[in-house]
């Protein structure tokens, strides 16, 4: 194998930039974009003691991989009690999710920088016997000391951007090491297989941890409630939306306004910290907002849903999900399959390239249906909850499929499985 100087340069210039890292993190603690009080876990410092007995890693950047792995965590707490059970991921909104999500004996931390030095001491520390990477969260000191410690390495649901791939083509040396650290690599679909394995990586079977996983969890106490104070009236669920979609969907749920009774429409953000901003666009809208505990009056229009970890009870209530990200150019939209999993009609926009595989799947099997502007969406909500058997229907076809995709992940976990220290 030729050197691979571009790491021996990423390891030289990560020990020397290493000393800044407590005064880069403070300053973005400052930004609100780090937890001061959780600062040492960056550098490698553990805030929980590593429980006696074997130990598995689990690694997500942030909110939708960490979320993923979650499939996972659960499978293991049910086959393997033995075993302890550490998730990492690098961003509060994810820290915030997961101490939510988490069972109670699953630790959480952050994940240190990636400087040889923090790296060795969270290794040393929670000497893990398996690592599993969700995605594309190659930190290469990193990967390579837990190789070198003889850490088990498992890169699940792997995904190479088109233009990551060209990057790394300049060091292929490099890229064929780190890829080489992992026993296993687990793509998300044959694109990211061929990318993997021209960098030089041995790719096993497809595993799309999207695909994977159980209804979201809810509150059954909080869900009678809201269903008490609704009533008789239809909901319409716009699920994780971004900037601009508000507008769509208010725009298409104008029409629905003149309805008796008329619909509830409640509004998901992807980034609740948006709130006063979505508010702003409801001014002469009879509003209610989840996080100051307002109740759902018989005049209110919208539901604003500014909370966190709380989708579960939102789909549940749904007659029909608005899935948000795809009506706005550059997001790529949301995972269709939460609301698959509970039998809820879907609509998305066009603009699902991170979806698409799982989209057009659904299209075909009529599981899912997809509006190209502001009229088309009022157009199919309409039909949707004027006819609940066609909405049955639909919703009936999407839970069939995430059905399916459920059961092919079971031969792709099974990879991972078999690097598990022995019971």
């Amino acid at each position: 194998m030729s050197r691979a100087w571009s790491l021996v340069v990423y390891k030289a210039l990560t020990r020397v930039a290493e000393p800044m890292a407590p005064s880069l993190l403070r300053r973005r603690a400052g930004r609100g974009k780090e937890d001061i009080a959780r600062l040492p876990e960056r550098l490698g410092v553990a805030s929980a003691p590593r429980p006696p007995g074997p130990l598995v890693w689990m690694h997500g950047a942030s909110v939708g991989e960490t979320l993923s792995l979650l499939p996972f965590v659960h499978r293991l707490e049910r086959d393997r009690p033995d075993l302890t059970i550490l998730i990492t991921s690098g961003t509060r909104t994810s820290a915030d999710l997961l101490r939510k999500r988490l069972p109670p004996r699953v630790i959480h931390q952050y994940l240190p920088v990636d400087g040889p030095a923090a790296v060795r001491r969270f290794l040393d520390h929670w000497r893990p016997q398996l690592g599993v990477i969700a995605e594309s969260e190659l930190w290469p000191n990193l990967i390579l000391q837990a190789r070198r410690a003889g850490v088990r390495m498992a890169l699940v649901s792997a995904r190479i951007t088109e233009g990551s791939a060209k990057g790394w083509t300049r060091a292929r040396a490099s890229a064929r090491r780190i890829l080489a650290a992992f026993d296993v690599i687990l793509p998300q679909d044959a694109q990211n297989a061929g990318r993997i394995q021209a960098l030089g990586g041995a790719t096993g079977p497809m595993l799309n941890l999207k695909f994977a996983g159980e209804a979201l969890p809810y509150d059954e106490a909080e869900l009678r409630g809201l269903k008490a104070q609704i009533g008789p009236r239809q909901v319409v669920l716009a699920a994780s939306t971004h900037p601009g979609e508000e507008d769509v969907v208010l725009g298409a749920f104008s029409a629905l306004a003149h309805s008796e009774p008329a619909p509830l429409l409640v509004i998901a953000p992807r980034h609740p910290g948006r709130a006063e901003a979505i508010l702003s666009t409801l001014e002469g809208i009879t509003t209610a907002r989840r996080s100051d505990a307002d109740p759902i009056e018989a005049d209110t229009q919208v539901y604003l849903a500014d909370t966190l970890g709380e989708m579960g009870l939102w789909f549940r209530l749904a007659d029909v999900a608005v899935m948000g990200g795809g009506f706005v150019a550059g997001v790529g939209g949301h995972n269709p399959l939460e609301p698959a999993r509970l039998g809820v009609p879907v609509v998305t926009g066009p603009e699902v390239f991170n979806f698409a595989p799982i989209y057009a799947r659904m299209l075909a099997d009529e599981a899912v249906l997809v509006a190209t502007s502001e009229s088309d969406l009022s157009t199919k909500v309409q039909r949707l909850l004027a006819d609940p058997a066609k909405a049955q229907a639909i919703g009936a076809k999407a839970l069939a499929y995430a059905q399916r995709q459920a059961a092919e992940c079971d031969a792709a976990f099974a990879a991972v499985e078999a690097l598990l220290p022995a019971p």
